[in-house]
């Protein structure tokens, strides 16, 4: 029989001082406490969100007049043989949080946590009951903490680094990667707070291979490497990388800081393959002069995309992501009327207006991207970018799709590709062709914080001891082997 104890996870207890005041009245004091809130990695920035929370709820008419906000943090970890929740020594204060009203300026993005009162989960714009959850949060089985997942939903920004690296030889590299996943949300936190207006936001990746040489089992039941395509002249290559870094920011100088930092921390561990710094090109289009990303689902609609579910319960609130870099040939491009672009993407290039289906080719872009299982349509999360350098005419789109299963984008490319039917391919590619091609796992943020320095994770390692102790006197020991497996075998489309 398996324990299911709740994980080694933070708790933080809050206790919210207000002071208000009401033009020439006197000053009125208000408290409002909260509830200990469970939850991984609950630091300033969502201390933050939940506090304004709490502020709009329980001033609803004066909260435009808050001056001072005083907030005790107090932090906890699970002690399994007390069976409870014991204090630590780290306490933080911090004052003032909230000057005028306004929240350090501080747009708050959907990986943000949520806050508990009174057994509801109070939302911006209004309540929730407490079983349901935040979009980018995950529930588990009855007994177990929600799930946090990565910063995959963050919003759309205007700058970003794609940085693909590879993991050296070594188990002291092994160790400084395992080691650095408990960090990474520190670290993001350092960088964000010098521009809290910045919306910095990190997601980390892990192709297959890393994922064997740093975690072992269990494994993602859909990882594997990039499956390469070849269809005539088009070539969908597989390109090597053990990390993907995608860092995301209003500015660019947000994105290089926290890209240095990283690769200070982690340096010495990984071999950089690729680093591609993408940029929003005025409304939101690529370089080919149409807008990207309009299809992408939102609101609650984006978890249900991207958010692993019961089909994998071990690995709940995770995502998988692929990334490929385009280059393009604009001359060639550049050189068709509007109109035939326009048939090649299957949109109006000014307005965005998808074609009618009776004027749009069955080969155009956005109907062979369209999956559609049991009469619904699948969709993913792009957050693609446009980069290039004028001066060496390069010009280009690196495509990242986020989804909760690998299968819907490699459909997408194999109908680009290949074509649907066979030769009914995305004519764009005879003016786009790819250089790379990578497929990686993104774990939620709750796993990242959990990784053990013993080449176990702690939770897992509590469900194995329970194992071994039911199991036979004959039963196999583990021998801490990494579990590495044979990629060979893998698909190959031709």
């Amino acid at each position: 029989m398996k324990l299911h104890t709740p994980p080694p996870l933070r708790v933080l207890s809050f206790h919210l001082h207000v002071e208000r005041s009401d033009n020439d009245s006197p000053a009125e004091l208000a408290t409002e406490p909260l509830r200990s809130v469970p939850h991984t990695e609950f630091g300033m920035t969502e201390a933050t969100l939940a506090i304004s929370w709490m502020i709009e709820r329980a001033f609803p008419r004066q909260k435009n007049r808050v001056s001072l906000l005083k907030l005790n943090i107090a932090s906890y970890r699970w002690r399994n043989s007390e069976h409870e929740w014991l204090p630590l020594d780290r306490r933080e204060a911090v004052t003032p949080l909230v000057a005028g009203g306004k929240l350090a300026g501080r747009s708050f993005t959907r990986e943000s946590s949520v806050g508990f009162s009174d057994g509801e989960i109070c939302g911006p714009h209004r309540r929730r009951h407490a079983m349901e959850t935040d979009p980018m949060t995950t529930p588990v089985a009855a007994g177990r903490l929600p799930v946090l997942a990565q910063a995959v939903a963050a919003p759309l920004s205007r700058a970003a680094i794609f940085l693909v690296a590879t993991l050296n030889p070594g188990s002291e590299h092994r160790a400084t990667l395992r080691s650095f996943c408990r960090d990474l949300a520190a670290l993001l936190r350092a960088v964000e707070f010098r521009d809290l207006e910045g919306s910095l936001s990190c997601v980390v990746g892990f192709g297959s291979e890393a994922w064997d040489r740093v975690f072992g089992q269990p494994r993602p039941a859909e990882l594997h490497p990039f499956r390469e395509i070849r269809a005539g002249a088009r070539h969908a290559v597989s390109t090597p990388g053990d990390l993907l870094f995608h860092i995301r920011a209003k500015r660019m100088d947000l994105c290089f800081e926290l890209a240095t930092q990283l690769m200070a921390r982690i340096g010495n561990a990984v071999s950089p393959v690729d680093e591609v710094h993408g940029f929003r090109y005025f409304d939101d289009r690529d370089l080919i002069g149409f807008v990207d990303g309009t299809e992408n689902p939102r609101d609650a609609a984006v978890a249900d995309a991207v958010l692993i579910g019961d089909e994998d319960t071990k690995f709940a609130g995770s995502s998988y992501v692929i990334v490929q870099k385009y280059l393009h040939d604009l001359g060639a491009w550049n050189a068709l009327s509007t109109e035939a672009q326009e048939r090649i993407i299957g949109r109006t290039k000014l307005s965005d207006i998808e074609l009618d289906d009776s004027v749009k080719p069955t080969s155009a872009h956005n109907a062979l991207t369209t999956i559609v299982e049991d009469g619904k349509e699948i969709k993913i999360l792009r957050d693609n970018m446009p980069f290039g350098r004028p001066a060496h005419g390069e010009f280009g789109t690196y495509f990242i799709g986020y989804s909760r299963s690998p299968r819907t984008i490699e459909q997408m490319l194999e109908n680009m590709f290949i074509g649907r039917p066979p030769g009914n391919y995305d004519r764009l590619l005879d003016f786009s062709r790819a250089v790379t091609g990578t497929l990686f796992f993104v774990p939620s943020a709750t796993f990242l914080e959990n990784v053990a320095e013993d080449g176990i994770n702690e939770e897992q390692a509590v469900e194995d001891q329970a194992a071994a102790e039911t199991s036979s006197p004959n039963s196999q020991e583990r021998d801490g082997s990494l579990g590495i497996g044979s990629l060979k075998g893998d698909t190959r489309h031709e």
